[in-house]
């Protein structure tokens, strides 16, 4: 049975714009109204679920959701590193980052290597081949990337090379070991940041 899986980003917040290893802070107001803009225009799912997150749970609450919440999906464990930007980890452990960079299975945080991450996902993904119809995700863009390297068979290294923007739609259509993708389009009437982040480099 053909099953379409929608996962949609979270509106953004400080941490997203600041390239900040997830410490689960507020959205932005912007990013609430963008989400509120286009409460009601989603497809109908027979299944609907969230990350455990606050800004997952804010942005299916402002998107007009009922969500379940979902802990398969929730971010990167970004271990000793969470609630830090990017840069301030940078230089403080320059080479602890760029071996995270470069190898998906190291975890020098001490939290969840993206290879892991990828499996986590992964399993998420093939577990729904029994769901029916459609299913509707809010999901932390993390692991919408991570879900799209076990789609399509991508080596865990194009993790980084994928880019989620707030409030964006990726879709992924047909069954376990086979997936169609259509990826980030923007929610209607959502606005899109010129310069989009994820929350991880």
């Amino acid at each position: 049975m053909t099953l379409r899986v929608i996962l949609i980003s979270p509106a953004s917040g400080s941490a997203l714009r600041e390239v900040r290893f997830d410490d689960d802070g507020p959205l932005e107001e912007a990013g609430l109204r963008g989400a509120r803009a286009v409460a009601g225009t989603l497809p109908r799912a027979s299944l609907v679920l969230t990350a455990p997150s606050t800004r997952c749970r804010l942005t299916a609450s402002a998107l007009g959701l009922d969500p379940r919440v979902a802990p398969e999906l929730r971010d990167l464990d970004a271990g000793s590193w969470r609630g830090r930007t990017l840069d301030e980890v940078f230089a403080a452990e320059p080479e602890a980052v760029a071996a995270w960079l470069a190898d998906p299975g190291a975890a020098p945080h001490g939290g969840e290597s993206v290879t892991e991450l990828v499996g986590r996902a992964g399993a998420w993904l093939d577990e729904r081949s029994g769901d029916a119809g459609r299913v509707l995700a809010v999901a932390e863009p993390a692991v919408v990337r991570a879900v799209l390297v076990h789609a399509l068979g991508l080596p865990p290294a194009a993790f980084w090379r994928l880019d989620v923007p707030p409030l964006t739609a990726t879709e992924l259509t047909g069954r376990a070991g086979r997936w169609n993708l259509r990826c980030g389009r923007p929610l209607t009437g959502a606005a899109t940041p010129e310069e989009p982040t994820t929350g991880q480099p």
